[in-house]
């Protein structure tokens, strides 16, 4: 009978729902009083959020078999969005011609005490408040100022989009890794590198981060997420005799442990990593050339994620210092019919690989949800944080910020689809069937890359960069060489009007993504796609010769 009553009382408690931390609970007592309190100003804010998160990290590397960092971290950041006006215009407004007034305090953020004390974590709301509330009001006022000596704003949408409140309560999750598992893993991983005098850089890394977010706003939602992270790379690099680096690069990233992959798959990463550098090095260089290329799965999923995603994001269309390449195309064919492409960050794998784009809610409390931007080929919508633009009156869950910054419209698991795959052979044989219409010498397949990088302004050149490094000439017989020294550059609808068809494998890149608002992961996702036209140009070389003295003896 005791047993039974044991274990009716251990499923009542495996049942028991997860409770509100004191963390929120004194951020909400914080919120109430700061808004109670400034009712009586003459400009009362119309909206209030704080977003707190607690970060806690492990980090081990390697190099060459051995260790050289071990480190633990844990900090809180407070986020805290303060609003005055109305929803229509408010302290953030853009100055047409200029930047948002709120660009400057963009990258600031206030320290939150470790321990889960109520009145220090208040005192830190308050004093952040306080600060944010002056500077709202001096903004306030220059805003209505400039838009009173300024030309009408091209979109002249509200500044802030009401949603609806949220509740909802997560366990914490806690961050757990062996060290000393961990240690050896790494050892493993690097120790091959050290075997070759000629690679000069042979790392690996572990992190592993949890991120634990209370968040409320004034509209009454409450949010408790906790999340882990954990990402593996392994790198090293060589050089060849005219002086150019020759980096190479593998990554894992998962949202668990499990998704890591095993020891032996790694150490196969590696072998390949040593031939590829030791091929790189007596590859030939490629001069400037345009051509018909294949970009692999993970190279795709760049080459989108940087040419088309950024140019989405809400934000960028309102802005007036952006070039909104993709503005004026809504209900547009972009891309071939075939082709459609979606954001879904409620989506946590995909081919079994686990994407670290996802999440429950943005950092502005807002519900993910699934977004198709393409359908078809044709545009449909843009990445909306609560910044409105016209045509787009609300958010869909994609205001997202590193930890302790403002959101902005970020992307989060970027999935390119195809409805009518072909053969990666028959891709192939498309591939020099367009050499031999266009008289080249030669195609090019794009293997694997390092990542990129975009520019979505209006003042300087609209293009993108992506930095692969393992390029392959394909010739009219189909035999393929090794080259190095390439970017595949270009603008943005230019190179997607030249996009022919893509095979059925989809690949993942798993990454972070820089932009205004820090830091975020993100995933993005495509098959191998063919495209009529691409160029490259040559990529930037360094003057350094390679050591003069060779390795020492037990690094050969």
């Amino acid at each position: 009978m005791r047993s039974a009553c044991v274990l009716f009382a251990l499923l009542l408690a495996a049942s028991t729902p997860p409770t509100a931390s004191p963390v929120l609970t004194a951020m909400r007592q914080e919120l109430d009083r700061s808004m109670t309190s400034l009712k009586s100003q003459p400009s009362p804010p119309y909206f209030l959020s704080y977003e707190i998160t607690e970060t806690h990290g492990a980090s081990i590397e390697a190099a060459f078999g051995t260790i050289i960092s071990d480190r633990n971290y844990r900090r809180r950041a407070l986020a805290t969005d303060l609003r005055v006006g109305n929803a229509r215009f408010d302290n953030t407004h853009e100055v047409p011609g200029g930047f948002s007034m709120d660009m400057m305090d963009r990258f600031q953020s206030s320290e939150v005490p470790l321990d889960d004390d109520a009145m220090a974590i208040r005192r830190v709301l308050w004093s952040d408040t306080d600060r944010k509330y002056k500077r709202a009001i001096e903004r306030l006022t220059e805003g209505k100022s400039n838009a009173q000596v300024s030309v009408a704003p091209e979109d002249s949408s509200p500044d802030f989009a009401i949603e609806p409140s949220v509740h909802h309560i997560d366990a914490p999750v806690d961050l757990r890794v062996d060290s000393h598992v961990w240690e050896d893993k790494l050892r493993r991983y690097t120790a091959p590198f050290a075997r070759f005098g000629d690679i000069y850089g042979g790392d690996a890394r572990l992190g592993a981060t949890t991120q634990t977010r209370w968040y409320v706003n004034s509209d009454g939602s409450e949010i408790q997420t906790s999340t882990v992270y954990y990402r593996l790379t392994v790198s090293a690099y060589t050089q060849a005799e005219d002086g150019m680096v020759l980096p190479r690069y593998e990554s894992f990233e998962a949202i668990t442990p499990g998704g890591l992959p095993d020891d032996s798959v790694v150490l196969r990463k590696v072998d390949r990593m040593i031939a590829d550098l030791h091929a790189l090095r007596q590859a030939p260089v490629l001069e400037a050339y345009t051509a018909p290329a294949i970009l692999s799965g993970r190279a795709s999923g760049v080459f989108f994620h940087e040419v088309f995603g950024h140019r989405i994001e809400g934000h960028r269309q309102k802005h007036e210092w952006e070039g909104q390449t993709f503005k004026s195309k809504v209900g547009e064919k972009i891309l071939p019919d075939a082709f459609s492409v979606y954001f879904d960050p409620t989506l946590h794998q995909l081919g079994g690989t686990e994407l670290v784009g996802s999440y429950q809610y943005d950092d502005q409390g807002v519900e993910a949800r699934r977004v198709d931007v393409v359908k078809h080929g044709v545009f449909s919508s843009f990445l909306m944080s609560r910044a409105p633009i016209a045509g787009f009156a609300h958010s869909n869950g994609h205001g997202r910020a590193q930890s302790g910054l403002s959101p902005v419209a970020r992307q989060s698991n970027l999935v390119v689809t195809s409805a009518q795959p072909v053969s990666h052979d028959s891709l192939k044989a498309m591939l020099i069937d367009l050499v031999k219409q266009q008289h080249k010498p030669y195609g090019l397949f794009f293997d694997d890359i390092e990542g990129g990088f975009t520019i979505t302004q209006r003042t300087i050149p609209n293009a993108f960069n992506v930095i692969p490094v393992m390029v392959y000439r394909v010739y009219p017989d189909g035999r393929e060489e090794l080259v190095r020294g390439a970017d595949l550059i270009g603008t943005p609808l230019t190179v997607f009007s030249k996009i022919v068809a893509a095979d059925g494998d989809t690949q993942v890149f798993n990454g972070l993504c820089g932009a205004e608002s820090g830091w975020v992961p993100v995933s993005a996702s495509s098959p191998d796609i063919l495209i009529s036209q691409i160029e490259v140009q040559k990529k930037a070389k360094g003057a350094d010769q390679a050591p003069v003295l060779p390795a020492p003896p037990e690094a050969r």
